[in-house]
């Protein structure tokens, strides 16, 4: 009997939340392809252009724009026409016609959002270290979020630091160590996509090491030390999101009936205009 496999499907209802699809769109979504990105943390380049970016309304249409010719897509300054490539989390973005560029973020929901940055900001990535060995003959190298290694790194750099790259030749421009007072993004748990400044660090042996954390409104929070990315020193490396910090109810519902308000003043407008 032959083995079954990998599979190469996937259903809408068991794909991931942050891909924010419609239940009535069909049974089907599109499953992405192998790369350097976890299946459950990327999403693949078609829905990316359809539901995040609004550049085409069916998939079909993103399929055009990806597997065209000219090479409209570059992901981290590679031409890429596969339009299940996985895009994840700090990976830059650029639209090659319309000579713009956005870096994939989480927001405080945990859901995808897109950065638009410069072009000076879209020349560079932030990478997690995950691990740092040593190869054969001695050569040291370090492993990186995205699945890149890089070799001959700086003696100070160690795992969960952040490396600086050049998309270009994907050297190594800066590295920020993991300390306290550095600027971080959590990228995973409850309070994923937070920014907030590092406080304290808890290192149990055994056992996951604790870290508190503050984020700009004055809130502290504590997660584990896997979820911290860090971008910055003093300030942050790169561009963020507006919607990065996280409100309580009351602010929510403030913002719900403001938004109501201008609904319903926009509906009383379109009426007297008729």
């Amino acid at each position: 009997m032959a083995k079954k496999g990998v599979r190469k499907h996937q259903k809408r209802l068991s794909a991931p939340k942050h891909w924010m699809l419609s239940k009535v769109g069909g049974i089907w979504a599109t499953k992405p392809s192998q790369g350097p990105h976890k299946l459950r943390e990327c999403m693949p380049l078609n829905v990316l252009l359809r539901n995040k970016l609004k550049l085409a309304l069916t998939g079909r249409e993103a399929k055009m724009i990806v597997c065209s010719k000219d090479g409209n897509i570059a992901i981290d300054g590679k031409i890429r026409k596969d339009p299940k490539f996985p895009v994840g989390f700090m990976d830059v973005v650029a639209i090659t016609k319309t000579k713009s560029f956005y870096r994939v973020l989480y927001d405080s929901k945990g859901k995808f959002g897109l950065c638009k940055i410069g072009q000076n900001e879209s020349e560079y990535k932030l990478c997690k270290v995950k691990a740092r060995a040593m190869g054969p003959k001695g050569i040291p190298y370090i492993v990186t979020h995205d699945g890149r290694t890089i070799r001959f790194p700086h003696p100070e750099i160690k795992a969960n630091d952040t490396v600086q790259v050049n998309l270009r030749n994907g050297e190594i421009q800066d590295f920020i160590k993991l300390e306290l007072g550095c600027h971080v993004l959590i990228k995973g748990g409850n309070n994923i996509g937070r920014y907030a400044t590092l406080e304290k660090i808890e290192k149990h042996e055994g056992s996951y090491s604790i870290v508190y954390c503050k984020d700009p409104n004055g809130v502290e929070f504590s997660t584990r030390m896997d979820n911290l990315f860090v971008i910055g020193k003093s300030k942050p490396l790169i561009g963020l999101m507006k919607n990065h910090n996280r409100l309580n109810i009351l602010e929510e519902m403030q913002i719900k009936n403001k938004r109501l308000v201008r609904t319903e003043e926009e509906n009383v407008q379109v009426e007297d205009d008729e």
